[in-house]
């Protein structure tokens, strides 16, 4: 089934060059079907290449999703244009009156600020609180996780002695989570990222269970008991060449960065890059999509 997103949003051309599915709003009008809603707070200053990142394993299931793409409107974007922000996003304040069968809260390079610092974080905390009664579940990436961990729980975030920098074997400690379903025994996912959550802080709330972590890399997912909070402290979503980004702008930039962790063959940074997460961030999507939104949000979704 295809994903349908705004018409002449960019990431249309490269979805539809990938073969994702991808359907317009024009075309949806025919379709008798009630697709799924799924809201994208994209806090990322690359929001063009992030909407497309999430899109595109949206778009790769069985099922018919409707994307909104929403914006924090007390902060200014530096990196879009107000043309593009104007043209396919939404503010809180216009989609708050409505509900949604899922939401993902993207993360955020503001990581080393405390939260209360941040210049949205108000209004964060008004869309977070707002998700537990408007959104059937929520599915938040890197600091996105981290914010709503602290929001919610309490959770504090600790900065590393380095940054977490590349990709990262992962299990699953959960006995058959839903969540993990079909995965490998060992999966590698990246991180890009100054800050962590501490296993015994999370230990300490019950409604939380984690469900996979990594050696090195530390806690990847947690989730509450129904999944209708779910928390992912990585990256799956990345393009192949996102670190490559990250690490050649920090490097010309005269940054400390070391050569993202197995990303490089024999972590050579003059070889291209390996891909050796796509098949399970296409899972991880797969799954949450069809087993704690499609399978038991309501079809009439008022009666959320």
């Amino acid at each position: 089934m295809p994903i349908k997103i705004p018409n002449k949003l960019p990431a249309t051309e490269t979805l539809q060059n990938e073969n994702i599915f991808v359907m317009t709003e024009t075309r949806a009008l025919s379709q008798d079907i009630r697709p799924l809603r799924i809201l994208l707070l994209n806090l990322m200053p690359t929001k063009v290449q992030t909407e497309t990142q999430l899109a595109r394993l949206l778009g790769n299931t069985p099922l018919q999703v409707e994307l909104d793409l929403m914006h924090t409107s007390t902060h200014q974007a530096k990196n879009i244009s107000q043309e593009h922000l104007l043209s396919f996003y939404k503010t809180f304040d216009e989609v708050k009156h409505q509900k949604y069968d899922g939401m993902v809260i993207t993360g955020a390079p503001v990581e080393l600020m405390p939260f209360e610092e941040v210049e949205y974080w108000q209004e964060l905390c008004d869309i977070m609180e707002w998700s537990k009664s408007h959104v059937f579940s929520t599915f938040h990436i890197c600091w996105g996780a981290q914010a709503a961990l602290y929001y919610h729980y309490g959770i504090p975030k600790y900065q590393l002695d380095s940054k977490l920098f590349g990709v990262f074997p992962h299990t699953v400690e959960y006995k058959n989570p839903i969540l993990f379903r079909g995965f490998d025994d060992v999966f590698m996912v990246p991180h890009s990222r100054h800050t962590t959550v501490l296993r015994q802080d999370i230990e300490k709330v019950p409604e939380l269970k984690i469900l996979s972590a990594s050696d090195e890399a530390g806690i990847y997912a947690l989730m509450t008991d129904r999944g209708q909070q779910v928390f992912i402290t990585g990256h799956s979503e990345y393009d192949p060449d996102t670190l490559n980004n990250e690490y050649l702008r920090d490097k010309n930039a005269g940054l400390p960065i070391q050569v993202p962790k197995n990303y490089f063959p024999g972590d050579d940074d003059t070889q291209p890059p390996l891909v050796s997460w796509r098949s399970h961030a296409n899972l991880l999507y797969m799954n949450w999509l069809n087993y704690f939104v499609y399978q038991i949000t309501p079809f009439n979704i008022s009666e959320l």
